[in-house]
């Protein structure tokens, strides 16, 4: 049921009015709603769900058409999550910044007072990896601790790193047709970002059969910068050249944009990367979706326009 407009803008539901008892469809959650996971899952799920999309800044998550009911929220705001929670049936936890460990526990005593039943995190496939002891791994790891130890029902999606991280080349192939990046010829089974969102969308929907189970989720082959680089080339059809960095030039770019902390597991991750450790294709996919990952080559046809729009 959409929330009340005011103005054409779609408002954060009272608790009365998002449990009503005349629309008997499942109630679920979507944290991180403006982001690339969230606002797919959040138009998968709207025809068939109540689906209450949790933002920050609803004026903008209303502009930019966010599906469902759009709920100002904020993971340090315990309040205001609670309301977003209240009388819930399931919810889609994604959080972002590992600088912040208490936006997750906030998010899991909310779900819990509010009778939540069923939690899908989207976390990290580096979990898996007993070598990988970086910040944001080590961060994911403890997440999904405090999840398993609430005694709510949970699945972890586990995802390599998305396609969409790419994104970030488009100003330098706009101004200079190059794409510059760390370790270029180290292979990452990355995944399209669509794929993560109708896995979420498919659990959140029959939660039933995945309960207690955790799905590792990469693309249909490991595949370096410059390879990507090569399909971004044919995409916006002509030449782009690689430009392979230095630790100290990557080093540098990243403290313009992270804290230290962040800088430094950036580092971590790309060097485990070289090593090999980032290259294994995983069947989460397949195994819940019945079919084979999309490639980066369609991603990047896909996605086209935002790098010629750069």
């Amino acid at each position: 049921m959409s929330a009340p407009t005011r103005g054409g803008l779609r408002t954060a539901p009272r608790a009365a009015e998002s449990e009503r008892n005349d629309d008997k469809r499942p109630a679920i959650v979507v944290t991180g709603a403006s982001g690339t996971v969230g606002h797919t899952v959040s138009a998968l799920l709207a025809p068939r769900h109540r689906v209450r999309a949790l933002t920050r800044d609803p004026a903008r998550a209303a502009r930019r058409g966010l599906a469902g009911d759009i709920v100002g929220a904020d993971f340090a705001d315990r309040a205001s999550l609670a309301r977003a929670c209240r009388g819930a049936d399931a919810l889609l936890l994604v959080t972002s910044d590992p600088l912040r460990p208490d936006h997750e526990d906030n998010v899991l005593a909310a779900a819990e007072a509010g009778g939540v039943r069923h939690i899908v995190k989207v976390s990290a496939l580096a979990v898996t990896d007993p070598e990988a002891q970086d910040l944001v791994t080590r961060w994911q790891r403890e997440n999904e601790q405090r999840l398993r130890a609430t005694g709510m029902e949970w699945t972890l999606l586990r995802p390599r790193a998305f396609m969409s991280k790419t994104r970030d080349w488009a100003p330098s192939i706009a101004r200079e047709s190059v794409v510059r990046a760390l370790h270029g010829d180290s292979r990452i089974a990355c995944v399209d970002p669509r794929d993560i969102s109708e896995a979420a969308a498919r659990v959140l929907s029959r939660p039933g059969p995945h309960a207690g189970r955790a799905y590792s989720l990469t693309g249909p082959v490991a595949i370096s910068a410059r390879e990507q680089c090569a399909e971004l080339a044919s995409a916006v059809g002509r030449p782009l050249d690689f430009v392979e960095l230095t630790p100290e030039e990557a080093r540098d770019a990243w403290r313009r944009r992270y804290p230290e902390p962040l800088v430094r597991a950036l580092l971590e991750m790309s060097d485990r990367q070289a090593a090999g450790g980032k290259a294994v294709v995983a069947d989460g996919v397949a195994r819940l979706l019945g079919r084979t990952p999309a490639s980066f080559r369609t991603w990047a046809r896909d996605h086209v326009g935002h790098f010629l729009a750069a």
